[in-house]
């Protein structure tokens, strides 16, 4: 059984081009019946945002923690059984000002946790979440896969060093681009899911 589990975080709902351009990938994944697909959608579902008490929630031992603290450790650990379990994880990624969705950055906040998806050694970091595939759909307004607009692209750097530090590091990018200009986002959909080769 094939296990694929993929992330939605654009607030767009059906309108998103990156959910668009995640489920492609994903169908090109499910080419057959044994496959089992766990969907997460942040929009839907958002985590909340980090503060004092989550940290010492994540980190306090299971057998001493009380009211909240057990809830909110529930979540990460809940995120983190999902990641792997998964074979493949598809990430649909909305580009906001330049960066991903704070839904999102609080999904990577709940599962990278010292201990569970990377330790320390004395050699440095280690990450803990291996053989996994990573497809990452990013959805941009504008053209950043050229020199003229690369260098503020923090979507695409920022997922790899992250999702590599935990282990993550087998990694492909699909990219929808230039969505809200004239001329390009009539066919960039389309464009992008015919780059698409698993």
């Amino acid at each position: 059984m094939k296990n694929i589990l993929k992330i939605t975080s654009s607030f767009r709902g059906e309108d998103s081009m990156s959910s668009k351009l995640a489920n492609e990938i994903v169908k090109k994944l499910t080419d057959d019946k044994l496959t089992s697909i766990d969907t997460i959608d942040l929009s839907q579902e958002p985590l909340s945002h980090l503060s004092r008490f989550h940290i010492e929630s994540f980190f306090t031992p299971e057998s001493d923690r009380v009211g909240e603290m057990k809830e909110i450790a529930w979540h990460s650990d809940a995120a983190i059984d999902a990641l792997l379990k998964a074979d493949t994880i598809v990430i649909g990624v909305a580009m906001y000002n330049f960066g991903i969705s704070s839904t999102l950055k609080s999904w990577i906040d709940y599962i990278a946790i010292a201990g569970k998806t990377f330790k320390y050694t004395e050699n440095g970091a280690e990450g803990l979440i291996k053989n996994k595939k990573v497809y990452l759909a990013i959805a941009t307004g504008g053209v950043y896969s050229n020199d003229t607009m690369k260098s503020y692209d923090y979507t695409e750097p920022y997922l790899r060093t992250i999702l590599g530090f935990m282990g993550m590091t087998d990694i492909t990018v699909f990219r929808v681009e230039g969505v809200n200009i004239p001329g390009i986002k009539e066919t960039a959909l389309e464009k992008a899911i015919n780059s698409i080769v698993i």
